[in-house]
């Protein structure tokens, strides 16, 4: 019976949900410290997992210190993006800085291609690929990998937002950037932050999710796309809404694969995610907008 299967489905739909989950998360915060839309987020995934295949396999690094490399070269392209596109951008209109996103994800994507090749590369598991069995549900190690590292990250960030200064800074610039300023908050610096660590996120979920898939110059498209919606769909610019539609978007794919054809996933969560927006433009989690008039 496919019923039996129902815990097989869960457990690959909250292990690509917790990727869809970071992808958002990265969204959210570029979002919350400037409003705009990061387009080129998922070409921070993309740079995660192929600078870590690079330190791996062709400089014959191991793991534990590729990894760090891996996400310090993607914050470092964040880094760059903030500070040497974004902020020289004579216009700071909001429509502008999102369609210089678009032109830097597709300038990224074509520099990797010529880094990389075209052809998927992949990832060894980070501790063996022999699955086993919990309540009819064969599990990966590198699935408790993606799992464990998700909550890690999930758990850090919430730290970094309540418990640090520059956490704290980065909430005021999003709550106010002109009042951040006024009291002294360095809003650029604060902004250029948030695409560091939108970038290093992006390459965690790009580590973690590549030797259980592949990963070539064009997956951070999909993934990126994937990453939104969930965003959206928990409510843009909402951290704790970034993680839940992550997990519903990447379960729901699941469940549709499974009882329906994995043809139709990508339909069947889409038609979820506009279905939830016609109920709740804002999102599961997201504010209502208040206009004054």
């Amino acid at each position: 019976m496919i019923w039996y299967q129902l815990p097989q489905f869960l457990v690959s739909g909250i292990t690509t949900g917790s990727i869809y989950a970071l992808v958002a998360l990265g969204f959210a915060i570029v979002h919350n410290a400037t409003g705009i839309v990061n387009f080129a987020q998922g070409e921070f995934v993309m740079i995660g997992a192929l600078s870590a295949i690079t330190f791996t396999q062709s400089m014959a690094l191991p793991l534990f210190v590729a990894f760090p490399l891996a996400v310090f070269t993607a914050m470092a392209v964040g880094f760059l993006l903030e500070t040497a596109v974004l902020r020289r951008s004579r216009s700071q209109s909001i429509l502008i800085l999102v369609m210089i996103t678009v032109g830097a994800s597709i300038t990224i994507r074509e520099c990797a291609m010529m880094v990389w090749g075209k052809m998927p590369k992949t990832l060894p598991p980070f501790s063996g690929d022999e699955p086993f069995e919990l309540a009819h549900a064969a599990i990966l190690p590198q699935t408790l990998w993606i799992l464990a590292i998700t909550f890690l990250v999930v758990a850090g960030l919430s730290v970094f937002f309540n418990h640090t200064m520059a956490g704290k800074a980065m909430r005021a610039v999003a709550e106010n950037r002109r009042g951040a300023a006024l009291i002294g908050i360095p809003a650029h610096r604060m902004t250029m932050l948030s695409f560091v660590l939108a970038g290093g996120i992006g390459a965690v979920a790009g580590i973690i999710v590549t030797p259980v898939t592949t990963m070539s110059y064009s997956a951070g498209v999909m993934l990126a796309l994937k990453g939104f919606a969930a965003a959206i769909l928990g409510g843009y610019g909402n951290m704790a809404g970034a993680v839940l539609g992550g997990l519903l978007l990447g379960t729901m794919e699941s469940l549709a694969a499974g009882f329906i054809s994995s043809a139709y996933k990508d339909a069947v969560a889409f038609l979820l995610l506009l279905l939830v927006l016609f109920v709740r433009p804002s999102g599961l989690l997201g504010e209502k907008q208040i206009h004054k008039v």
